[in-house]
């Protein structure tokens, strides 16, 4: 991949202030499963300097702890605590938002451990009851996202059971090449419902205030959004969602943005990223 990033010093400038870093995992940490080149090094340099972050993706099919066992396994220590899956970032909302409450989720099994001491409920337990259920959560289910299950949640979401989702993602990268994921289900079902899911995972500001109250955990004080850079290969979810929040906002070219596609922001009406990077170790190294 040619190297179109940033100049360094304006990446150093760019990163002045910083103290902390919200991280995505596919296109930033690893990419079909595999690490980056460099980003095992760079977390190091991170932990060396002291400088906090967290990991947030939207990968939703597994706990974060068997998300970190599978980063170890690849040479990537992270500690499960650093971790906020889309999944984790949901369950902690409707801890607190429906507490005691019935929810049908549809979910990995793995994933579903998120939930675990909130009130889940199946599919005949919801038929049984419907106006019982508080939210209906979809997230990355696999098969479970069947017709039987959707078609379930349809008429608990026309009943008036809050509609979450755990992301909107359409697709992503996986060994296979481009892979069809959960969002697809999300929005057949807002064409088939009319009402629009409340998204927990990227771009939602929700998931990004969970990695900030974590980084200000870390420091042991409160540093504004905007000493905190977030750094992804998606324009949209990671880079302006990051922005909008006050976060700064790193865009990589390690994954899903091309050098065509990098370049083309800075002629978009919208706010452009802070700084463009060809990755994670080149972000980090402009610390220096």
């Amino acid at each position: 991949m040619p190297d179109r990033s940033a100049h360094p010093t304006d990446l150093r400038a760019a990163l002045h202030g910083v103290e902390g870093f919200v991280l995505d995992a596919d296109g930033v940490i690893i990419l079909k499963g595999e690490p980056l080149p460099g980003a095992v090094e760079a977390l190091a340099r991170l932990d060396a300097r002291g400088t906090p972050y967290r990991v947030v993706t939207n990968f939703s099919l597994a706990h974060r702890s068997s998300l970190a066992a599978r980063f170890a396994e690849r040479g990537t220590a992270i500690d499960p605590e650093r971790i906020i899956t889309a999944s984790s970032a949901t369950a902690a909302y409707t801890a607190s938002t429906f507490a005691g409450r019935p929810l049908f989720v549809l979910a990995a099994p793995d994933a579903m451990r998120e939930f675990d001491g909130q009130a889940l409920v199946d599919r005949e337990a919801a038929e049984a009851e419907p106006g019982a259920v508080a939210a209906v959560v979809i997230g990355d289910g696999g098969d479970d996202l069947s017709y039987r299950n959707l078609d379930t949640a349809f008429r608990l979401i026309r009943g008036g059971s809050t509609f979450l989702a755990m992301h909107r993602n359409p697709w992503w990268l996986t060994p296979k090449g481009p892979t069809l994921d959960a969002g697809a289900a999300v929005v057949g079902l807002e064409y088939a419902t009319g009402v629009k899911a409340t998204v927990l995972g990227k771009p939602s500001p929700v998931v990004f205030r969970q990695a900030l109250a974590g980084l200000r955990h870390d420091l042991g004080r409160r540093p504004l959004a905007r000493h905190i850079a977030m750094v992804g290969d998606d324009p949209e979810a990671d880079v302006r969602a990051a922005q909008r929040v006050g976060l700064r906002g790193i865009l990589v070219l390690s994954g899903k943005t091309s050098v065509a596609a990098a370049a083309a922001l800075a002629d978009a009406p919208r706010r452009p990223p802070d700084a463009i990077a060809a990755s994670l170790a080149e972000v980090v190294a402009a610390l220096d």
